[in-house]
């Protein structure tokens, strides 16, 4: 009997790959990203019981995309089950702060990307009458945060097209899953002082396992960050 395969971007570090080890253990797992050695390393821990293909790819650029479904079609490894949409980056900063080409880039990895690439893959989870996408959105795609306008409208914009997908493709049985989650200690911050201290946050992890307890049972998953737990709500 094939295995499923599933294919996730973002998968060298943090909840892309908890999720990679995760789902290995019943799927065949393509792991993109552009970090190769990381890919390669991560691929190489899974080959010892499962198989991973790791393949280098930078999703905002159409070119890299294209070659991606070619190598995926020489492989057999289409039509895809599973869709992880993890791959994602954050600037951050007052609304007058933020830079026009911080949005450009949070625009472009963080929607025109998972877009074109869904667009290469739905066709033939369509023919198959099957599959799963699985959107990491983020509780910024729930509401406005300080400081975070170009991430939370790169978010909400996400989302609307998630849940337009949703109802698309409900005719043939493929599911669309949105996850949203508060603050993970991930890489994602490495690149500014937004966040001071990202050790207080949820692990990869563990996020990782709460998806993976809710993703059979739900199609919006929702990780409040611990601080928000800690006050009982959400703002």
């Amino acid at each position: 009997m094939r295995k499923p395969i599933a294919l996730l971007t973002g998968a060298g570090t943090g909840l892309g790959k908890e999720l990679a080890l995760r789902f290995s253990h019943t799927h065949t797992v393509i792991l993109i990203g552009r970090r190769e050695n990381l890919l390669n390393e991560l691929a190489a821990d899974i080959n010892t019981y499962g198989r991973a293909l790791a393949v280098p790819c930078d999703i905002t650029e159409p070119d890299e995309i294209e070659q991606l479904m070619v190598k995926l079609g020489r492989e057999s490894l289409l039509p895809v089950d599973l869709v992880v949409h993890n791959a994602g980056i954050g600037r951050f900063g007052s609304v007058a702060d933020t830079s026009s080409s911080d949005l450009e880039l949070m625009f472009k990895t963080n929607v025109f990307a998972p877009i074109a690439l869904t667009k290469n893959l739905l066709p033939s989870m369509k023919k198959q009458n099957n599959g799963t996408f699985l959107f990491i959105l983020s509780t910024a795609a729930l509401r406005g945060k300080s400081n975070e306008s170009g991430y939370a409208a790169s978010k909400f914009a996400l989302r609307g097209f998630a849940e337009s997908l949703d109802k698309e493709t409900e005719p043939f049985g493929i599911r669309v899953v949105r996850a949203y989650m508060g603050g993970m200690n991930t890489p994602f911050w490495d690149h500014g002082d937004h966040v001071k201290d990202p050790s207080r946050f949820w692990k990869p992890s563990e996020v990782a396992h709460l998806i993976m307890e809710q993703i059979h049972e739900k199609d919006e998953i929702v990780i409040e960050s611990k601080k928000q737990q800690a006050k009982g709500g959400s703002s």
